[in-house]
């Protein structure tokens, strides 16, 4: 690449000083780095809330960031607007030849590139995408014909084939840094937020939250991942979601550490993450529609009463309630119990998945776009390589098998603390007097069913009648 004098490094989800694309290629090419993060008010604008735990992870991540960067003779210049103005105008201001920045998959976020790549065009200053958060994109890994896949499992398969160890090496992040008088990141108050309980709720951010995690989970659990992943109430999962999420630890890392440690499970969650990627990337119109556009013809149920419910952890079924309740309080939602919870949602009360998946985006800290979305859609049977319109979980056999003992559903539904782990499932069938006896009236201290399972499947099966193929 041709030497230049300077250039800036755009940060967005990618919070780190090390294995990252766009900073290594700028270092690279450039005399002077000026590095630089926008708070962009198109997208706080719109969160539902001034409290918003993303917004204070992100805040203190970059916190970490900038103090990493000082200590390398730079820094990080920290903006609050519209990134597709801001952005522009501080490479003009700063004098830079180019702008590098990690590409994102997301509809809007690729039209807000857009914009300042043609602004930054108008001024003489180029823009530079550099492939950081997936290890393949857009158009990577294709079927034989050249097209995108839609189905998983030969996704991986060619996924697999084409890797190779340039694939999963670490970035070079090494070079000069452009130091000047820095303000430093802005507090929560001075962008219009407030903190959250992020401490409380157990959540370390930054690239040191991340690589406590990381070092935690690898040394300990990353061999049993496959074996322990499916039960809440175990310690099984990384919890690094939000992490990768906002980029504080490099996924080349994990798919190093997983291929060398044999650890396959772990790495197939990995694929997933390119996969929904890819899916986002090629196919923008699930952000609002369904992936097999028959799944729209769906007529859904209008049961504000029952969303109520589902949302509050109040549908008096026990695991899908203590996944709401776990959701409400911490922003985080075991993997099994997302798709036992959206099950639940679009097919036991028949309500639209697109209501489920909004509620998830306002409430995840580890919220993604494509992830969220492609989950949704295969719980509900819209999207690609998802689960038959047919196969319905059933809440109360998924508890048996994921949560035997009851330990998760009483941790966040402590008002079935003293039931029996034979009643701890579907506590309406213990009668009166048990039910007197141990202080838990269904009904009065713990709702219930608000819908029967049996017939809600039956409900299912018909309404999705409107897409099953013809013999």
């Amino acid at each position: 690449m041709q030497s230049i004098d300077s250039a800036l490094v755009w940060f967005r989800r990618d919070l780190r000083d090390h294995d990252h694309a766009a900073l290594s290629a700028a270092l690279q090419a450039a005399g002077r780095v000026h590095c630089a993060f926008v708070f962009d008010t198109d997208i706080l604008d719109a969160l539902p809330s001034r409290r918003d735990r993303r917004v204070h992870f992100i805040r203190e991540s970059l916190v970490e960031l900038d103090t990493a960067l000082r200590a390398r003779g730079g820094g990080l210049i920290v903006r609050h607007g519209r990134a597709s103005e801001e952005i522009p105008a501080l490479a003009h201001e700063l004098g830079v030849h180019t702008v590098f920045a990690n590409r994102d998959y997301e509809p809007s976020a690729k039209y807000r590139d857009t914009l300042v790549a043609r602004s930054l065009s108008e001024m003489g200053i180029s823009f530079q995408g550099c492939k950081d958060q997936a290890i393949f994109e857009c158009d990577e890994v294709l079927t034989q014909a050249g097209k995108a896949f839609s189905v998983f499992t030969p996704y991986k398969n060619a996924w697999l084939k084409r890797l190779t160890s340039a694939d999963y090496a670490r970035f070079d992040c090494s070079g000069v840094f452009a130091g000047s008088a820095l303000a430093g990141v802005p507090s929560l108050t001075e962008i219009g937020f407030e903190a959250t309980d992020l401490q409380e709720v157990g959540i370390q951010p930054g690239m040191s939250g991340a690589r406590a995690l990381w070092d935690e989970f690898r040394a300990g659990r990353i061999k049993r991942y496959g074996a322990l992943r499916d039960f809440p109430a175990i310690k099984g999962v990384s919890y690094l979601s939000v992490h990768l999420r906002f980029g504080t630890i490099p996924i080349r890392e994990l798919v190093r550490t997983a291929l060398a440690e044999g650890a396959d499970t772990w790495l197939n969650e990995l694929i997933w993450r390119d996969f929904y990627f890819m899916i986002l990337d090629r196919f923008p119109q699930v952000e609002r529609n369904a992936f097999k556009p028959e799944y729209d013809a769906i007529r859904w149920e209008n049961w504000p009463a029952g969303y109520a419910a589902w949302c509050a952890g109040r549908t008096g079924y026990p695991l899908v309630d203590a996944a709401m309740r776990q959701l409400n309080f911490s922003g985080w939602m075991h993997n099994r119990l997302r798709m036992v919870v959206a099950s639940f949602l679009s097919k036991d009360l028949g309500i639209d998945w697109r209501l489920g998946e909004k509620y998830f985006a306002d409430q995840l800290n580890d919220f993604d776009l494509s992830a969220n979305n492609g989950g949704w859609q295969w719980a509900a049977s819209s999207g690609c390589d998802a689960q038959p319109y047919f196969r319905i979980f059933n809440p109360i056999t998924q508890s048996e098998k994921f949560d035997p003992e009851g330990k998760f559903i009483r941790r966040y539904v402590p008002e079935l603390a003293a039931v029996p782990n034979k009643y701890i499932h579907a506590p309406w069938l213990m009668g009166r007097i048990e039910q007197e006896g141990l202080g838990v009236v269904i009904g009065r201290d713990y709702p219930g069913p608000i819908v029967d399972h049996a017939q809600a499947r039956e409900r299912t099966l018909a309404r999705y009648a409107v897409v099953k193929k013809p013999d």
